[in-house]
């Protein structure tokens, strides 16, 4: 079991940021600890440490899976609610980076902004791991392409098509597969696409890669001989009030059986959960055999344990 020395200290804030091997030496990494723990042998590497878990966004497996991974991993999880902290009556966040990185050995944030995550990780002498923005969702995607590479035994001729809306997850997604060489196609509806710079950055991996990217409207065309079919919720955390334009703007864009029917005889189904069944997926395409969406819930686990092994001195 040999780290990558050169990872440590290193934030992981987005998918972009990261060259294809190291990305790939998670997955290497997160592969073997999952092994370790199918067989009950302990795997310390982080004895002694202390890892910050800050939320500020209503969680389960981002909250679960990192604080049993530290455990695991022989750290200490401290959890953190901005609600008990003085960041949340008007502290700064860099007073707040600059004494945290005095107690932690690095610091999982799960908030709304890209923005503050980028700022906490500037003033921070310790590892930043972003564990969701309103952008970004980069610890998803390890674990989606550790899913996908476990199902198909590596990227070659493997694509991707993304049906909904072009959110935090599907930037993720994009980059990860665009820098590893996965096929990617998204579909979504006028006004829902992804991030221009996001699509900047993932067409410039894929040219690189040689994958192929497209940004498409019709759900059919993205599926249609697909291997992975992937989805998210049409109305994220914060978007409440959209909730009734979102649900007539995305019509046409369920993943059900019909539309899976379009993909390879050997598609997989993926959904980052939780899942919003009859809106953005039906309950019978998630529970059926197609679904990888609990794989992809317990690699979480192990992509983040990773992760954590690498970067935290």
């Amino acid at each position: 079991m040999e780290a990558s020395s050169h990872l440590k200290g290193r934030d992981f804030l987005r998918v972009a940021d990261w060259a294809p091997a190291d990305l790939l030496a998670v997955l290497d990494l997160a592969a073997e600890l999952k092994g370790l723990r199918a067989q009950r042998t302990p795997h310390a590497l982080l004895p002694g440490r202390s890892v910050g878990l800050l939320f500020e966004k209503p969680s389960t497996r981002t909250r679960v899976s990192f604080a049993v991974g530290v455990a695991e991993l022989g750290a200490t999880p401290v959890p953190l609610a901005t609600g008990d902290m003085q960041l949340g009556r008007g502290e700064t966040i860099r007073d707040t980076a600059l004494v945290l990185s005095r107690y932690l050995d690095a610091i999982v944030i799960r908030t709304f902004r890209q923005a503050d995550v980028e700022a906490l990780a500037g003033d921070a002498d310790v590892p930043v791991v972003n564990a969701l923005t309103d952008e970004y969702h980069p610890c998803q995607a390890l674990a989606d392409v550790l899913t996908i590479r476990e199902r198909f035994g590596g990227f070659h001729d493997v694509r991707v098509a993304y049906v909904g809306d072009g959110n935090n997850v599907c930037h993720s997604l994009m980059a990860a597969c665009s820098a590893l060489g996965i096929g990617f196609a998204a579909a979504t509806p006028a006004g829902y696409e992804p991030l221009t710079e996001s699509v900047a950055q993932a067409r410039e991996a894929a040219r690189a890669s040689g994958a192929p990217l497209e940004l498409v409207r019709d759900p059919r065309e993205a599926v249609r001989g697909a291997d992975v079919v992937y989805t998210d919720v049409w109305t994220s955390m914060g978007q409440d009030a959209e909730r009734e334009q979102r649900l007539r703007d995305f019509q046409g864009y369920r993943v059900d059986d019909a539309l899976v029917a379009l993909a390879s005889d050997r598609a997989i189904v993926m959904h980052d959960l939780p899942a919003h069944y009859g809106e953005e997926i039906t309950e019978d395409v998630l529970h059926g055999p197609r679904s990888a969406a609990w794989d992809q819930a317990e690699n979480r686990l192990h992509a983040q344990k990773a992760l954590l092994a690498l970067i935290v001195p």
